[in-house]
C-alpha cells in the first residue's frame, strides 16, 4: 500500500482500549434487563455500531429497556471509562511516527463526542486530537449517517483537504471497515480483538499489533 496523505483512526479499540470494559459493561446491562448474552455474542452483534442501534436491536430481542436507557447507559459508562480506560498499547508511538513524517491524522467515531472527551482525556490524548476528533453523532450535523455509511470519513477528508483515495483508515470492526471501503479509502483492519475472518473482503491490510502499523503505512 502507498504512503497515505491522511490517516483516520476509529476511536474505541484503536486509539483507546475501551472495547473490553465497554463490552463487559454492556453485557451486564443487557442481562440486567432480560437479554442474557456472552461477551462474544455482544461483540459479534454490536461492535462498531451506535448505541441507538444497540437499543433497538436489544429491544427487538426482548430486552426490557426504558425509553431513556441510552442516555442512562452513557452516563454510567462514562463514569466507568473515566476510571479505567487506557490508550491502546503502541498507539502513541504510531502518532509520533506520523508527526515525524509530516502526515496528519484524525479520529472518526460512531461514538458520541462526550465519550471521546472522556476517553481521550483520561488517556492524555485529547491535545493530540484537538480539533480532529469527529463523531457521526455530532448534533450539529444530524444529516450525516453513522458507519457503515461512508459519511464521517468523507467529511473528515473534506475538512482536512485530502482526497478520499489518499486516506488510510484504521478500524477494528467490520462496520467501520465497510465505511472506509464505501468511502474509497484504504482500510487497515486491527485484529487485536476482532477475528481476522470478519474483515474478509473489506480490509486491505490486517495487523494485530500497533507496533506493526508504522511500517505498513510506509512511515
Amino acid at each position: 500500500m502507498p504512503r497515505p496523505s491522511l490517516v483516520i483512526f476509529d476511536c474505541d479499540g484503536v486509539v483507546v482500549d475501551s472495547e473490553r470494559p465497554t463490552l463487559a459493561f454492556l453485557r451486564d446491562e443487557l442481562a440486567a434487563h432480560g437479554l442474557d448474552l456472552t461477551v462474544a455474542q455482544v461483540t459479534e452483534m454490536f461492535i462498531g455500531g451506535t448505541m441507538q442501534g444497540v437499543f433497538e436491536a436489544a429491544r427487538a430481542r426482548g430486552a426490557a429497556l426504558a425509553d431513556d436507557w441510552v442516555d442512562s447507559y452513557y452516563r454510567r459508562l462514562y463514569a466507568l471509562l473515566a476510571r479505567e480506560v487506557e490508550a491502546v498499547p503502541g498507539v502513541v508511538a504510531v502518532l509520533d511516527a506520523l508527526e515525524a513524517a509530516g502526515i496528519p491524522y484524525a479520529i472518526g467515531s460512531n461514538g458520541r463526542i462526550e465519550k471521546m472527551e472522556v476517553t481521550l482525556g483520561r488517556t492524555g490524548l485529547a491535545a493530540r486530537f484537538a480539533g480532529r476528533a469527529f463523531s457521526a453523532q455530532d448534533p450539529a450535523h444530524p444529516q450525516r449517517r453513522p458507519k457503515p455509511a461512508p459519511d464521517i470519513y468523507l467529511w473528515i477528508a473534506s475538512e482536512m483537504g485530502v482526497a478520499p483515495g489518499a486516506c488510510a483508515v484504521v478500524e477494528d470492526s467490520p462496520t467501520g471497515a465497510r465505511a472506509a471501503q464505501a468511502a474509497g479509502m484504504a482500510c487497515y483492519g486491527f485484529t487485536r480483538e476482532t477475528p481476522a475472518h470478519r474483515f474478509k473482503g473489506i480490509a486491505d491490510v490486517l495487523f494485530d499489533d500497533m507496533a506493526q502499523l508504522p511500517a505498513l503505512l510506509q512511515l
